[in-house]
Formats: C-alpha cells, structure tokens, sequence
C-alpha cells in the first residue's frame, strides 16, 4: 500500500496495488498537457482567491498557495521544473509540487475543484489565449493583402472561371477578394470565442461541490464574461474546441486556395509573380528550379487540421456525460491545428508583401482568350440589342477572329460592322482591357478605383480592431 501511495500520491487512497508501468506510461498526458502550466497556474490563483474569500482559507494560507504558485511558474519557465509522469498529467505535477514546496497547506488548494473542472478551464483559458493570436496574425495577413492591392489597383491579369480565360480583372481585386474570404474566417473566430470564454471552474467533478464557493467571481478573476450554467454539460463540453477546429479547417482550405494560384502563377506557363526567394527552395538536380515550397506545404497542411477536425468530431460522438478518459485525447489535435494555422498565416503575412507582380505577361495573358467578349455584349445591349441576341453576334464575331488569329480589339471596325450595324468607332475604347476593368465601376467591381475604395474601407475596419 505504501509503494501504491508513493506512485499516485494524489488518488492512491482506495487501491490496494501500483499502476502498471505500462499503463502509467499509457494513461498520462503530462508530456503534452503541460503546455498548459500557465493556464493551470492562473485558474489555481483564481480558485486559492475565491476559497480565501470563502473563509476556506486563511490569508496567510492564501499567501503560501499563492507565492508557492508563482514560484513553481517561474521554475517552469526557467526550465528548473521536474515533470512526472507517474503523476500523470500537467495538474498533478504542480499540485504536488507546490505541496512540496509549502507542504500540508497546498493540499487544502484542491477543495471544491476537480481535475475535471480544472482541465476545462485550462483548455478554454488556453483556446481564448490562442484565439487572439490568431486573430492578430489575420489581420495582419489583411493588411498585407491590402498594400499589395493598393500597389497594383491597376495591374491587370485574366481573371478565370474553370481555369479559363473568362474577363480581365485587376490584381489588386483578386487580392481583395482574398481579403474577404479571411474577414469570414475573422468573424468566425470571434463568434468562436464568445462561447469559449464562459468558466467550468466550480463544477468539481460533474455534481458541483458542497462548498460555499463563488463561481462569478473566479469567472471574474480570470475574465470569463460568466460561469458555464450545468455542472454536468461544463466537464464534458468540448464544442467549443471543435468549433476552433471548424473555424480551422475552412480558414485553412481559404489559404490553400490561396497556395493553388501562388503555385500556379509561379510556373512557367503562368509567369504572372515572382515570389521571395526566401520563401522558396531549389532542386537537388535541376539548377534552374525555384520552387514555392511554403504555399505548396500549406496546401499540404490543410489536409492535416481537417484530419484534426474529424478526429474531435469523433471522439466526442460516442461519450456520455460527464468526462471521461478519452476527453484527454482532444489535446493534441488541438494543440497542432492552432500550431499549424498560427505557422501558416504568419508565413502568408511575412511573404505576401514580397510578391512581385510580372506584369508584362499578365496583361499578355489577359489579351489571349477573348476576355472582352462580354463588354462587346454589353455594348450592343446598351445599344438596344436583346442581350441574348448581342451573346450570340459576339459569338459569331469571336469564331471569326479564332480563324483569323486574332483578338476582337484586332479586328478593324468593317471587319466587326459584318457582325452588327450597331458597332461604331467607339467600340475600339470598349474592347480594351483598360476599358473593360474600368468599365466595371460600382461597389465590388474590379476598376481600379473601387480596389481603391475597398482597400480604403478595409484599412478603416482593420482599424477598428
């Protein structure tokens, strides 16, 4: 009993023999959840708070737990701390430690409180912690979006729809474009937090505790908007951790479409960008070859958090209530999507300010494909034709210029009367890509000067943040 004892000094009190090796080695989760030592520290100070405020500890008992507390984070954070796996996890290890250290009293620091409670604390005071980083990281990956817009407004390249040549568009709107699908992304995330900053603290194992505890102001003291509301729901509630890793994977799929055209304009066949060298690796045979390994890996990653996704999807499928063992498998998925979406977005924020627009063969690109066909329907339709009947001319007038190799701005004014009566000298000023980008001039469009606009309304909002 006493060898039972001395290996699980915090439990060991109802059984008669030692842990298995295996199973203790098994069981634990201390080599991973003691990332959350800060987390864990934070909410014990917050409970020793409330439990002197209760009258459950005296002030000078409150002191010790206090002090031995914070001597045992700084221990951590210079590296002088022992982690045990024999006790199991990240909560064990400083409890024990801080009776260690300050003796009987630091057992009193667990009274009204489980590990139940304490882990979906920490786990949600880690989430939020990590929600405003990544919040953080995504505006500043706007506001790179919108200097390069702003810089080339007026930079014109194909746009596409199945990868075809469809309509000239600026550059400076696709990056625009970019920068809504990330605003989505940033409203989700905040919408995320508002249901992540509620405190389990006080649900003690599933029932609550008999205590005179004070759940608001623990909430309070570690600025949770207000306490979670069923003692029962609050220990085995991982939503909110599957609501990150949703919010996870769609911003991850956002960015791997990003990766796709960075990939795809960085060919040879595209040439449209150069990207930074530093964001780049070569060949190990082919000295020529600079390739854009960091997008192509965020492409690869997302594969990865939507894999974490389904991982947590899947492990709360089956749980009854309240907490069980196999919560203690939400963790590392968690802790490797938010490590792998924070990489990502910085890796996009530091390199999108870099990219060089080849601009030349963009606007070469956007002559081919007859992108101007539609301002040529349009032009008829504003000259009274039926735009069904102006989609089919233009038809016509596009398969004469494909048998004479020639672009509809190439085709000289008698060539283009043939096809309708309705076309004047001024088509010439229509058929241009100039005349196309800048044609299109209202709210969302693509003219150069409502890129501007919208860059200006987006710097005004990221502001505001």
């Amino acid at each position: 009993m006493s060898k039972n004892k001395d290996q699980n000094k915090l439990w060991g009190g109802r059984f008669s023999e030692a842990t298995d090796a295996f199973v203790q080695r098994f069981t634990a989760s201390v080599d991973f959840d003691r990332r959350l030592f800060q987390q864990d520290i934070n909410g014990s100070l917050a409970h020793a708070k409330m439990l002197a405020k209760a009258g459950i500890l005296t002030a000078d008992e409150e002191t010790q737990i206090l002090d031995g507390l914070e001597a045992i984070r700084q221990d951590i954070l210079d590296d002088n701390f022992e982690w045990s796996i024999e006790l199991e996890d990240v909560h064990m290890n400083i409890e024990s430690a801080l009776t260690a250290r300050i003796g009987d009293i630091g057992k009193k620091l667990h009274t009204g409180r489980s590990r139940n409670d304490q882990v979906a604390t920490d786990i949600r005071l880690f989430v939020r912690d990590e929600i405003d980083q990544i919040a953080e990281l995504i505006t500043k990956l706007q506001s790179a979006l919108c200097g390069v817009a702003e810089k080339e407004a007026a930079t014109i390249m194909p746009g596409f729809t199945h990868l075809q040549t469809a309509q000239p568009v600026s550059f400076g709107h696709h990056m625009m474009a970019w920068y809504e699908m990330l605003g989505r992304d940033y409203s989700r995330l905040l919408d995320c937090r508002k249901r992540v900053n509620l405190s389990p603290l006080g649900a003690a194992a599933l029932a609550g505790t008999t205590y005179p505890i004070d759940r608001n102001f623990t909430a309070q003291q570690l600025g949770f908007d207000a306490p979670t509301r069923n003692s029962l729901d609050s220990v085995s509630d991982r939503d909110f951790a599957i609501e990150l890793a949703s919010f996870a994977s769609l911003l991850m799929t956002h960015l791997s479409r990003f990766s796709e055209e960075l990939v795809l304009w960085t060919s040879a066949q595209f040439n449209f960008i150069n990207l930074p060298d530093r964001f780049c690796t070569g060949s190990s045979i082919m000295p020529q070859k600079k390739n854009p390994d960091v997008p192509e890996l965020i492409r690869g990653k997302t594969g990865r958090v939507h894999g974490h996704l389904i991982s947590l999807l899947t492990l709360m499928k089956s749980q009854p209530l309240a907490y069980n063992k196999d919560n203690q498998e939400d963790k590392e998925p968690l802790f490797d999507l938010i490590d792998t979406v924070k990489d990502c977005l910085f890796a996009y924020s530091e390199m999108m300010p870099a990219v060089e627009c080849n601009k030349a063969e963009m606007y070469a690109a956007a002559k081919q494909g007859y992108a101007t066909a539609t301002d040529l329907a349009d032009y008829l339709a504003k000259k009274g034709m039926p735009f069904r009947d102006a989609h089919e001319v233009v038809g016509k007038s596009v398969a004469f210029g494909i048998e004479q190799s020639k672009d509809l701005a190439e085709l000289s004014l008698d060539e283009l009367k043939t096809f309708s009566d309705l076309i004047g000298e001024d088509i010439f000023e229509v058929l241009t890509l100039e005349g196309s980008i800048g044609a299109r001039d209202h709210i969302g469009g693509t003219a150069p000067n409502q890129v501007l606009a919208a860059v200006a309304v987006a710097k005004a909002d990221l502001a505001k943040r």
